[in-house]
């Protein structure tokens, strides 16, 4: 005797088992209404289902009232927050409703067409108004007229929150980037991360040696840099038009100065140092130089290739010019832009130190100064210093030093250079001061000059400047002697 279990009965009780318990929400509906008015329409020559729903959404809600609802599972009471089937179908309004009229269009389109099976994303709504987001996949019931369609519903509010706040935090580091204050770029160093080990399995141990012996190894890695991205800043930082632009001419942004600290980076680099900051020289489109302070950071996940990499990049170009000047204002003398007197000590003691001798100083007063100021105001004698200033700085060529050591008072210290130098020097001022009166016209320039040299360590420099500062002197009485205040310079022999 067979004792089979499986007879139509028991095979329906399974079915209805399976349809009641399922996991996710299941909704037995009979569309054949919608297919007889689909049919309807096709005979009134409407083609384009969609223009036609969209042209007026009262047909949407036509179209909706014609489903009928058969039957829901347990799931889906769940789901929508229903005590039982009828009080969910009784609130259908509420379930359906707001985002999902376009994706309604969509799955009507969908049937329309021809597909008797597809998954659309839509949205529904539980009872208490809590929005659920929801994929549905319609099941072919009755191909013929639709009578029988079987929907299953599977909540994926979670997922799409999930996604939805990924793309929030996405939108938010973008405007981060972009909206940054300071340059940022984004680098790929991984074709450079592969060169560096290919040296360490050649057995390079020591790479500052290998980089100085083999520079074009740095130019190399110079040019293997891909730039991923830059923001919106970079191009203003750059003079850059556009992204492509800044791309395209990154040869002539990084030049010059930048291939020492780029090959202090790449020895970091080797080091195992994935965050550096340093100073650097970069250089805008137009050719300005670009001070900027530079932050450089392998990214996070990226430590193994360094294919992410974030440079920033601060542009202290006003700060680097104040420390110059204020560097300036400590070794030179504002008026005549000369060294002033503390740089001129400092040279003189380390002359005295190391050399090289002999040294021959010539000092230097400007003549009539005081006549000058009394009788044409200090504008005028400013200006005469001023004058003097720009002589001497043509003559100050390295290793020469020219400074202003008081109110009218210069001197010269030429490292190297005999007494017959020295004479030459003093005729090469002679023939400047000569040009600079005929270009200014007025009050003539006039400096009184002498020179003295020490030959070796055995005299102090001071002493040899006061010997110096003695026959510029006599020079000066001769000066004063000639009549009218000539401006021929008596210039007395040098003085050993």
């Amino acid at each position: 005797m067979n004792s089979r279990t499986d007879s139509p009965r028991a095979a329906d009780a399974a079915d209805a088992d399976m349809f009641e318990l399922a996991p996710v929400s299941l909704w037995l509906e009979d569309y054949s209404a919608l297919h007889a008015l689909f049919t309807r329409w096709r005979a009134e020559g409407i083609s384009d289902l969609r223009r036609h729903l969209r042209a007026d959404p009262a047909r949407v809600a036509e179209c909706s009232r014609l489903l009928r609802v058969l039957k829901v599972n347990r799931r889906t009471l769940e789901l929508f927050g229903a005590e039982s089937t009828e009080q969910l179908l009784a609130n259908l309004q509420q379930v359906f409703r707001d985002d999902m009229f376009e994706q309604h269009v969509e799955e009507l389109g969908a049937l329309w067409d021809g597909r008797t099976r597809f998954t659309s994303h839509t949205v529904n709504y539980t009872l208490g108004g809590e929005r659920l987001d929801l994929d549905g996949t319609v099941l072919p019931g009755h191909e013929a007229d639709w009578g029988r369609v079987l929907i299953a519903i599977d909540d994926v509010t979670a997922r799409v929150e999930a996604q939805t706040a990924l793309a929030r935090s996405e939108r938010h580091a973008r405007g981060l980037f972009e909206h940054s204050p300071v340059s940022l770029w984004v680098e790929d160093f991984s074709t450079i991360k592969r060169l560096i080990d290919d040296l360490r399995a050649l057995g390079i141990d020591d790479f500052r040696t290998f980089t100085d012996v083999h520079p074009e190894f740095v130019e190399r890695c110079m040019q293997e840099i891909r730039v991923i991205d830059v923001n919106r800043h970079t191009l203003t930082l750059f003079n850059a038009p556009d992204k492509a632009t800044l791309l395209q001419s990154l040869d002539q942004v990084f030049r010059d100065e930048m291939q020492p600290h780029f090959t202090e980076q790449l020895i970091e680099l080797w080091a195992g140092k994935l965050f550096q900051q340093r100073e650097v020289v970069n250089y805008r489109l137009g050719g300005e130089r670009l001070h900027v302070h530079m932050q450089f950071s392998v990214l996070p996940g990226a430590e193994h290739d360094w294919s992410l990499v974030q440079v920033a990049l601060t542009d202290i170009t006003a700060r680097k010019k104040a420390e110059a000047y204020l560097e300036f204002l400590g070794k030179h003398d504002v008026l005549t832009q000369l060294r002033n007197r503390a740089y001129f000590e400092d040279e003189l003691n380390r002359l005295e130190r190391k050399g090289p001798f002999p040294v021959t100083a010539i000092v230097l007063d400007l003549n009539g100064l005081k006549r000058v100021n009394d009788q044409h105001g200090h504008g005028v004698g400013d200006a005469l210093l001023r004058r003097a200033g720009e002589v001497l700085a043509k003559v100050a060529d390295r290793p020469v030093c020219a400074a202003r050591v008081g109110g009218d008072e210069f001197v010269l210290l030429m490292p190297g250079a005999d007494e017959r130098l020295g004479l030459q020097m003093i005729e090469r001022i002679e023939s400047l001061i000569e040009l600079n009166n005929q270009f200014y016209p007025g009050v003539p320039l006039s400096l009184a000059m002498a020179c003295a040299t020490a030959h070796d360590k055995s005299e102090r420099l001071e002493a040899t400047i006061s010997r110096a500062d003695d026959a510029m002197y006599a020079a000066k009485r001769g000066y004063y002697a000639a009549p009218g205040h000539d401006r021929r310079l008596t210039r007395p022999a040098p003085l050993n």
